[in-house]
């Protein structure tokens, strides 16, 4: 029996990346949000990018209309920003950094340097409702800083982990081990996200202390080849066989 089973959060946004290639309305990334709610995904998760680049303004509401799942917002804390999500009011939002020549997000959230403006924007989150996450790097002065503005969730960014070679490998996964024990250890829920594929997932759900993975660029990409219902329901068996051992 699988014990504190981690909860799967699907990110849609390169749906939309191929919709968006021709300009047109197919792919749905609505439609494969439905399809991952039926699979069996805990939410959904959606970045609304500053460019617009993939997920438009009209998907996140047709996700808030559609989905009985959560919808995880992934934005940046900028003032556009956050009149939709506190207009919306998503069931969470994950501020993210955000640049627009990056292909993707690169690395965790600076929670220290901007420690009194997130303050103020994580504070008028709260006050409409919306639960919030930062997304950071494992890293103890970035998630104390997050303690300290209130927020009661973080999502550790994975990439560095996925990305390493040889022996860094062991070096990245012991930096996500030994962050999510202290996020654990000062009342943080804690989310890991970021490059996670069939290779890598196992590994991080032997962290006991996670709770959740968010998960999108390889879903997306396996399911051109299985379909996204097999691709869902595969990660799930591996993320369920890390979790087994502990």
């Amino acid at each position: 029996m699988v014990e504190n089973k981690i909860r799967l959060g699907v990110n849609i946004d390169h749906v939309a990346t191929v919709r968006n290639a021709r300009g047109g309305v197919y792919p749905d990334p609505v439609k494969a949000a439905l399809l991952a709610q039926k699979a069996g995904a805990d939410g959904v998760t959606a970045h609304l990018r500053e460019d617009r680049r993939h997920i438009k303004d009209h998907d996140i509401e047709r996700l808030m209309a559609e989905l009985s799942i959560p919808l995880n917002f992934e934005m940046a804390a900028t003032e556009e920003m956050l009149k939709i999500a506190t207009r919306l009011r998503p069931a969470s939002s994950c501020i993210v950094p955000e640049k627009r020549e990056e292909l993707t997000t690169e690395g965790g959230l600076d929670v220290v340097s901007n420690y009194n403006y997130l303050k103020e924007y994580v504070s008028k989150l709260n006050s409409a409702g919306v639960s919030v996450s930062l997304f950071i790097d494992p890293d103890v002065e970035q998630i104390k800083a997050s303690k300290e503005l209130g927020v009661d969730k973080v999502e550790l960014h994975t990439g560095s982990y996925v990305d390493a070679e040889g022996s860094l490998k062991d070096v990245e996964l012991e930096r996500l081990s030994v962050g999510a024990r202290f996020c654990n250890n000062v009342g943080l829920e804690v989310h890991a996200g970021h490059g996670l594929n069939y290779e890598t997932v196992i590994a991080v759900a032997r962290i006991p202390e996670f709770t959740e993975f968010n998960i999108g660029h390889f879903l997306m990409g396996e399911a051109i080849f299985v379909g996204l219902e097999k691709a869902i329901l595969d990660m799930r068996i591996l993320m369920d066989k890390g979790r087994e051992v502990l």
